[in-house]
């Protein structure tokens, strides 16, 4: 008879702690949530979205690089296809191969002669 008694004893037990879990048992799941969606989900919306934005806005004369590494100057905009210069030859490029814009090199100063330096002076 004691055994009875002591097993009644153990699911009651078992039961009251486990009764307080409602809304704590997801707590963890929600703050996991929260830190996926602030870290990795919200900052790759917001690149995706200023990368669409850049597509968009792309236009006659821009620097581009695109998704194979080439570099070039756009010659022609049409919907979804972009003439690009890539130097010696031109090609249509997909607009979503276009990686980026290519900010133009700084333009280089050139070496001031004697002349001018003595006119500074």
């Amino acid at each position: 008879m004691s055994f009875i008694n002591t097993a009644w004893a153990m699911g009651n037990a078992g039961q009251a702690s486990g009764q307080g879990g409602g809304i704590a048992a997801f707590a963890p799941l929600i703050l996991m949530f929260a830190i996926f969606y602030f870290l990795l989900i919200r900052p790759q919306q917001k690149k995706a979205k200023e990368h669409k934005a850049m597509l968009d806005g792309l236009k006659k004369g821009d620097a581009i690089v695109t998704s194979g590494g080439l570099y070039g100057t756009v010659v022609e905009a049409k919907d979804e296809v972009l003439t690009v210069d890539l130097g010696s030859t031109t090609v249509k490029v997909g607009r979503q191969f276009i990686s980026g814009l290519v900010s133009a090199p700084a333009p280089k100063e050139k070496k001031k002669g004697k002349e001018e330096k003595q006119a500074e002076k």
